[in-house]
């Protein structure tokens, strides 16, 4: 990868998170009575429960998925990482139909693509730990792999709701995606710092 590439993706990945997150946290301030341990993300973009603030939400998190399919995009010119991107832009791809068909509107759709987004993006994190000098490399694959073991306890959680290990609906959900964020932050913060990419 070269040097201005990096820098693109890096800059692209960097935007996405932190416009998402400033944008996420307005909508959970002014959702009243909203309960972050017991409500789902999607709930900000629910028309039915957010009102006006939804389609704030849903433009956010389409932006969020166009940015990193773009910063994918970067990524993978003139470097061999052609799984890495594509699960980083599959990941993009999630976050644009989540925000375009808002759980209220196809709720089968909505969490088919949402699965779809945990699933690439954590994985991505995990397969990125031969791309990344370490210590990120290895930071990749412990926030991929606590992401994907938070959504195994999510499923099994929908086939026995008893199942919460002490957290409600909503805090599960953000601890998948959370290290997810706090991943792809990383990833811009690296790739803006970093003058070199191992190729596979």
């Amino acid at each position: 990868m070269n040097l201005e590439n990096r820098k693109i993706a890096g800059l692209l990945l960097f935007i996405a998170v932190m416009q998402f997150v400033l944008i996420n946290v307005v909508c959970e301030t002014v959702y009243s009575g909203y309960i972050v341990g017991q409500q789902a993300i999607s709930d900000l973009g629910n028309w039915t429960l957010a009102g006006s603030f939804a389609a704030l939400f849903s433009a956010s998190s389409i932006l969020f998925g166009v940015l990193i399919i773009l910063g994918a995009y970067f990524v993978r010119q003139g470097s061999e990482t052609r799984l890495f991107s594509s699960l980083l832009a599959l990941a993009g791809v999630g976050n644009v139909v989540v925000g375009v068909v808002a759980e209220n509107i196809v709720p089968s759709v909505h969490s088919l693509f949402a699965l779809i987004m945990f699933v690439s993006w954590a994985a991505a994190a995990v397969v990125s730990f031969k791309f990344w000098k370490s210590p990120f490399s290895y930071l990749s694959v412990a926030l991929g792999a606590f992401s994907l073991l938070m959504l195994t306890f999510s499923l099994v959680q929908r086939v026995n709701s008893s199942f919460l290990l002490g957290f409600g609906s909503g805090g599960l959900e953000r601890l998948i995606v959370y290290p997810l964020w706090l991943w792809t932050f990383g990833l811009g913060v690296y790739l803006m710092g970093q003058s070199t990419l191992h190729s596979d």
